[in-house]
Parts: structure tokens; C-alpha cells; sequence
């Protein structure tokens, strides 16, 4: 996978070189990376925590959902050189920042839907290796679930980042994670790593899953 550890910094390969995305620092080596802001993105946060199964390839195919104006997105971009990302949206002003995004990164299809009615896009989206989710709120894992067996791949591999806060304000973290987990497992899914994603995020968890189909 095309992810360089560097100072203590997670990177991606600069896709467009002498372009920042997000304000993010560029570094120049032999070639042109980008650092990758775990504040900014849980999966880089995930990836600094000790993430490290996740697989992708340069010609990858990836359905995220949550992709807001494309922080995440773009470092996933940098990855795919030869990939495409399906990025859902819903909101019409965030996506709208995705739009000029996919203008500079041809791999980034912008999609403006909504993650709990994927059918809405399924004459988009193909079949993908990987389905990242990273939308906040109580239905995440079940709308999660309807994604992956829409659009996952017969060897695919899905990551979502659960933010306990946004599933019960009352209950421990510890507990909705674990409720989360139960949740996938009953509907024939492995977890292959969580990692928490302090100090980057607080009371967040990130699954690496696989769908036994």
C-alpha cells in the first residue's frame, strides 16, 4: 500500500504534485508526499494507532461513505493511481467541495446521496475491494452492513469508524463499541483489527472487517 511513515507522520505520494488539499504541510524527498493529518482524518489516526491489514492496491476500487469535503478522500486518492473512489455525500453544500475536488483528481467520483438508501445509487457504484464508512450517527453499522452487501466485492475488506457518542450519549463507550461488534458478527461479518483512535479522536473505534459470503 502506497502509505509512508515519515518523523512520526503518516504520508501519501502527492497525486498532484505542488497541490494542497486541506492545507496540509507537503514534503519534498525524491518525490513530492503529503502528510496526512490524523485530526483531520480518522483513518489516518487509525494508521498511526498501529492499523495494519488494511490492503489497498493501486488499481483498488473503494466505496466511501461520509466523504464530507474529501480530507480522507484525497489521501485515499493519492493511493489509487489507477483506482477509483465511489465518494457518497449527502450534504449538497459539503459536496459540492468534493465536486472541485474530482476536478483535479480524476479517480474520485463525487456521488450527493444518502448512505441509508444505497439502492439510490446502485446504477453508479460497482463492485468495489473496500467500503469505508465514516458516518456519525445511531444507524452507522446498519446502514454499514446494507453498503457492504450491496457493493463488496467477493474478497472485499470494510472499515468503519464508530463514534460512540453518536450512537448514546449515556451508555460507555466500551459498551456501544462492543454492542457494534455483536451487531456485524450476527450478520456474518470477522473483525480482522480494531483500533481505538485516541488521542486523535475521543471515544472512536475503527473495525476492519470481512464479509464471509
Amino acid at each position: 500500500m502506497n502509505v509512508y511513515f515519515k518523523d512520526g507522520n503518516v504520508a501519501t505520494k502527492n497525486l498532484n504534485p505542488g497541490i494542497s488539499v486541506y492545507g496540509e504541510e507537503l514534503i519534498q524527498e525524491d518525490e513530492e508526499y503529503r502528510i496526512w493529518n490524523p485530526r483531520r482524518s480518522k483513518l489516518a489516526a487509525a494508521l498511526l494507532n498501529g492499523l495494519e491489514n488494511l490492503n489497498l492496491e493501486e488499481s483498488s476500487k473503494v466505496l466511501y461513505l461520509g466523504a464530507s469535503t474529501g480530507t480522507t478522500v484525497s489521501h485515499i486518492s493519492d493511493i489509487l493511481i489507477d483506482g477509483k473512489i465511489y465518494a457518497v455525500e449527502f450534504s449538497p453544500t459539503t459536496a459540492k467541495k468534493l465536486v472541485q475536488l474530482s476536478r483535479q483528481r480524476l479517480n474520485i467520483a463525487p456521488i450527493l446521496g444518502d448512505a441509508t438508501k444505497p439502492k439510490e445509487y446502485l446504477n453508479i457504484v460497482e463492485k468495489v475491494d473496500l467500503v469505508y464508512c465514516d458516518v456519525a450517527q445511531p444507524t452507522q453499522t446498519e446502514l454499514f452492513i446494507k453498503n457492504m452487501n450491496l457493493f463488496a466485492n467477493d474478497n472485499a475488506m470494510g472499515i468503519i469508524t464508530i463514534k460512540a457518542r453518536s450512537i448514546d450519549v449515556v451508555q460507555k463507550p466500551k459498551k456501544i463499541f462492543k454492542e457494534q461488534e455483536k451487531k456485524l458478527k450476527e450478520k456474518g461479518f470477522k473483525i480482522i483489527e480494531k483500533v481505538k483512535l485516541e488521542p486523535y479522536e475521543k471515544d472512536h473505534i475503527a473495525l476492519l472487517v470481512e464479509k464471509n459470503f
